[in-house]
């Protein structure tokens, strides 16, 4: 083994250690393996993961267990036999899971996209918040005689709301990380408190006011106003499906070319099962180059959006809220001056209201606007448009 010189950045090697002299280190590979790419490890890196197999072949369990894991987790992050194997050694010690959770702050902070932290710290958490008499959280079963029934600190946890102050401050710092959004769904979803989701919509519509653009932060919100957040009759549905709507049509007229906002559009319309046709009034204007007050003609101008009953029906509510004849359609909102018109995002959203209709003259108009996606307004997407096209035309094939 490589030997370097001790110093305060670089303390011995576990090798050097008197009190390691016990422990019989395993190296990766056998003396006579011959790897036809070997990875060239750093010293501390091979010394510190050499003792950790030794001491899971002995199954040992102790306060120096959680100092070797430590080192090797500090080398490498993503290490998940490390994590748990510190995990069950928390357990059999009876370590203070607080004082984990706190060195779990500066680990999140530091290696915010390595799933491995946020999976422990889920591990911490659900240990600290449930009743004394519920098992611990499933984990292989260890190697050792000891028990792994961890005995709760006398440390009070800290409230819930804590831990989502501690993942916004995270978000702030990374505000698209998977990691931290899917555990933040996860403290929401698991505890389910009222008091968790109450400022959930809040906190996500800050989060798009600093970036209106935010993919993981329009998925929360679909999260918390549809799949979790609004449980059955918290809310009045319709008032829910007004207020989505209306929120999200301001985005668009913020940024009528953010994939999101529109998606997020589609997401609403499709979960409350709501024709797409209802919004064609307020789609339109965005299939155009910037329209003045008087401009109404679509893209296309053989192309008519005709609403069916049944989606004037759906979208009747809406139109009755607005006077008639009123200049500025509030529910409706126009692209901001100076918008980057037409929208291609419009214009295949005004494709589909067609194809959704399914009528022949529907269809055929349908296709006029894929052509003009394929050949002007997206053509980087030309194959899929030219797919679109084909299969519409031709559905049997």
């Amino acid at each position: 083994m490589s030997s370097r010189t001790s110093s305060p950045d670089f303390p011995p090697l576990y090798a050097e250690r008197p009190e390691w002299s016990d422990v019989v280190p395993i190296p990766q590979n056998d003396e006579d393996a011959n790897p036809i790419a070997p990875i060239f490890y750093t010293p501390e890196y091979k010394d510190a993961t050499d003792y950790f197999r030794g001491i899971v072949k002995t199954g040992e369990k102790s306060k120096r267990v959680l100092e070797l894991t430590e080192s090797i987790i500090r080398l490498n992050p993503a290490h998940y036999s490390a994590w748990q194997y510190r995990y069950q050694t928390l357990l059999s010690t009876s370590s203070s899971l607080s004082d984990e959770l706190t060195l779990m702050d500066t680990y999140a902070t530091e290696f915010l996209k390595t799933y491995q932290v946020w999976h422990h710290r889920r591990l911490l958490l659900t240990l600290l918040h449930q009743p004394p008499s519920s098992p611990s959280p499933s984990s292989p079963t260890p190697t050792t005689t000891t028990s792994p029934t961890h005995t709760p600190t006398t440390t009070p946890p800290l409230p819930l709301q804590a831990e989502l102050t501690f993942i916004t401050s995270a978000l702030r710092t990374d505000a698209k990380n998977y990691h931290t959004w899917a555990y933040r769904q996860w403290v929401l979803s698991h505890f389910s408190r009222p008091e968790l989701w109450s400022g959930e919509i809040s906190f996500v519509e800050s989060m798009l006011d600093e970036d209106v653009r935010n993919n993981s932060a329009w998925h929360h919100r679909f999260f918390v106003v549809f799949a979790s957040g609004v449980r059955e009759g918290d809310e009045d549905r319709e008032e829910v499906r007004r207020r989505e709507l209306a929120y999200t049509k301001e985005k668009i007229a913020l940024a009528p070319n953010n994939g999101s906002a529109w998606n997020y559009l589609r997401g609403i319309l499709t979960h409350t099962h709501t024709p797409f046709a209802t919004q064609a009034d307020f789609v339109l204007p965005y299939t155009l180059p910037y329209p003045s007050p008087s401009q109404t003609e679509p893209l296309d101008k053989d192309v008519d959006v005709k609403m069916t009953d049944e989606d004037k029906d759906t979208d009747k509510d809406e139109k009755n809220s607005s006077p008639e004849n009123t200049v500025v359609d509030l529910e409706n909102p126009r692209p901001e001056a100076g918008a980057d018109l037409p929208s291609p995002l419009a214009i295949e959203f005004m494709a589909d209201i067609y194809e959704e209709r399914g009528g022949k003259e529907d269809v055929l108009s349908a296709v006029e606007l894929w052509k003009s996606l394929r050949d002007e307004h997206d053509t980087i997407r030309k194959n899929y448009w030219e797919f679109r096209i084909n299969d519409a035309l031709h559905p049997s094939r």
